[in-house]
């Protein structure tokens, strides 16, 4: 019976039997049939040896396609781990998968691998890769699979395969063979060990089998893989680039935050932090009045029967903290007494239904910066990136079903102002649509999906849908801005909420005089401004813009004779809101320009007898470059204004 195979460009072929992929793209051209490293079928990546079997839209991946990547790592894992199975054979393998730009292993093994071993497993994987050896498909039964790994010594092998057999009910399992050995494993692979054109090997790292501390330590290898050594080399390249700018060493080297141990996980803002930290509050609370936000303060702690009732304690408790001691019980289990706030929005909804609302009231902007709570493992937190307390540029904004499309609009037009403001210039939308585990009937999200959809296609916003990856009560928008070095990070979101103005029994009174449940947006443009400062740290190499630098200027002097004309100048630029300090100290100049710089201070003015007799002034940047002869007045006023704009630029650059 024959079937129809659709390509990306829409053209059809007909197949009068079952093809495998790589037969496939040999039909279309034998140049293909020599590139060709896996598959999509109906929108999933496969093997190439995948057979097609009905209707279906088919892509031939090669090197050149996006999800390159992703089947060359599955194979440079395997690789990986033949290589260290043939020099230490003792080693015991347990998963491989591939993982965000890499790959790693999990490896039980009797020695302690240290980085030296890295040279030597590469070493034999490139043997393996110029062996050219296929790469081959075979389903064994489960039967046959538990006993070929139990005979190998391959514990975790087996309970992988009893555990697929208890939770999916499998009856057979895919292995991949590379020559002689071989792996178990769902694929997809190239064709053959040398499609693997360009790799390295980057850590060691410990880790729980199946990330439970219960478990056996292992050992885990984490290396990268591209399609070809130019996308290899500029991603080491930004990685050398990314541990200068690391957060964590910047913020240690400006003395903006500390960690300590009797506050896991929770920053500690030091002076300097603290001035960026309240730059960046002042600077989206004048936004706030612009786009006409009402400011409010909610409480830490709230009854947990308030989690219940917006959904959060079902399905984010595991996140959250109890505030009343663990063993405490309620007659049903659960439970009882109080739990610390991880999110604004159970509050907002209280604040919003205290009293009755007409559709003239809509929309309500109500923005919250107080501080949340949610428990992260210790494996995940990393310096202000993930942290267990924090505060988000918290919004949620209630409004009638019509207003949807205008208060999208404003968002957008807010968040844009911002991100330029900031230095962000480039940002790409992705569209969450339904989880699995979800509340609110289907009714209510095909509506929700639907306002927003209609939304972006209104503002003309490129977007990628992101399915099943929305929030347990709405669809949301993330966005995903671009750094420096151009590595991307979610800041800003926006989520929509049919359910909340049901599970709150929020109202207002329509034009129709009958009552009507709001529409609830939360968004977020920064989001947790613990993770947008790291983010801000790392984008800027912490050389940030006057308005945000916690020292604007310092004054040095050359000898005693400028200290009078240096406090002078001090005091003028005092009158402007600069934050400048003075470097009097009798020391030579050399080295006080030397410190100005390592705190990355925007500017340093040099006061010598030159300047004092004409009463000018000589400005070194952070960049090096000098200006002379400025006047006092010049200068004060320039800087002022570089302030109050918020100027990426400086005055002088």
């Amino acid at each position: 019976m024959s079937f129809k195979i659709t390509l990306p460009d829409n053209s059809v072929k007909i197949l009068e039997h079952p093809t495998s992929i790589a037969e496939f793209a040999g039909m279309i051209g034998p140049g293909l049939a020599k590139v060709a490293l896996a598959g999509k079928i109906d929108g999933v990546l496969v093997d190439i040896r995948t057979l097609l079997e009905k209707d279906s839209s088919v892509q031939i991946i090669t090197d050149k396609s996006p999800e390159a990547n992703e089947v060359i790592r599955h194979s440079a894992a395997h690789i990986m781990a033949e290589a260290i199975q043939k020099i230490w054979p003792e080693v015991k393998i347990t998963i491989g998968p591939v993982i965000e730009n890499g790959f790693f292993y999990d490896l039980d093994s009797p020695r302690a691998f240290v980085p030296d071993d890295l040279i030597k497993i590469e070493s034999e994987m490139k043997k393996i890769v110029d062996s050219d050896q296929e790469i081959k498909k075979e389903i064994w039964p489960v039967d046959k699979a538990i006993q070929t790994f139990t005979k190998m010594g391959e514990r975790f092998k087996v309970e992988i395969i009893q555990d697929l057999v208890k939770k999916e009910g499998v009856k057979d399992v895919s292995v991949f063979f590379q020559g002689d050995w071989f792996d178990l494993c769902r694929g997809p692979h190239v064709p053959r060990t040398s499609f693997l054109k360009a790799f390295k090997l980057m850590s060691i790292a410990g880790a729980y089998w199946r990330g439970d501390e219960k478990n056996p330590m292992l050992q885990r290898i984490y290396g990268t893989a591209f399609a070809n050594k130019k996308d290899l080399d500029k991603y080491l390249l930004q990685l050398e680039e990314s541990k200068k700018r690391d957060h964590r060493k910047l913020g240690k080297e400006l003395d903006l935050f500390m960690f300590h141990a009797w506050s896991p996980a929770a920053p500690f803002f030091l002076p300097n932090g603290t001035i960026l930290y309240n730059e960046l509050l002042k600077f989206v609370r004048e936004k706030y009045q612009t786009y006409s936000y009402t400011e409010v303060v909610t409480p830490q702690v709230f009854d947990q029967e308030l989690f219940k009732c917006s959904g959060h304690y079902d399905n984010y408790r595991d996140n959250m903290y109890f505030a009343t001691p663990a063993d405490t019980k309620a007659d049903d289990g659960d439970l009882k007494g109080s739990m610390l706030k991880a999110m604004n929005c159970p509050g907002h909804a209280l604040i919003f239904g205290r009293q009755k609302h007409s559709y003239r009231d809509l929309p309500q902007r109500i923005a919250d910066f107080g501080r949340l709570h949610r428990y992260e493992r210790a494996g995940v937190v990393h310096g202000l990136a993930r942290v267990r307390s924090f505060s988000q540029d918290d919004a949620h904004i209630f409004c009638t079903p019509e207003q949807i499309q205008s208060e999208i609009e404003n968002f957008m037009t807010m968040l844009n102002e911002i991100y330029k403001t900031l230095g962000f210039t480039e940002y790409k939308v992705f569209f969450s649509t339904r989880p699995e585990k979800r509340i609110g009937d289907d009714s209510v999200w095909d509506q929700a999906e639907g306002a927003l959809s209609a939304a972006l296609k209104k503002l003309n916003l490129p977007y990628t849908v992101n399915a099943g990856d929305g929030a347990f009560y709405g669809p949301k928008l993330d966005i995903m801005v671009t750094d420096a070095i151009g590595r991307a990070w979610q800041l800003g979101t926006l989520q929509m909420d049919f359910n909340m103005g049901n599970r709150f029994d929020l109202e207002y009174i329509g034009e129709d005089n009958k009552g009507h449940r709001p529409v609830v947006i939360h968004r977020a443009i920064l989001g947790s401004l613990e993770r947008f400062l790291a983010v801000l740290i790392e984008h800027c190499a912490g050389v940030f813009p006057l308005w945000l630098s916690p020292v604007q200027a310092v004054i040095i002097n050359i000898s005693e004779a400028q200290m009078e004309y240096a406090r002078d100048l001090c005091a003028a630029l005092m009158t402007q809101g600069i934050r400048v300090e003075m470097d009097l100290r009798n020391e030579k100049l050399g080295f006080k320009i030397r410190e100005a710089q390592l705190k990355k201070i925007p500017y340093m003015v040099i006061l010598g007898d030159k300047e004092l007799a004409s009463q000018t002034l000589s400005v070194r940047l952070k960049s090096g470059k000098e200006i002379k002869d400025v006047p006092m007045m010049d200068f004060v006023k320039k800087l002022g204004e570089e302030v109050k704009t918020r100027a990426q630029k400086g005055s002088y650059e």
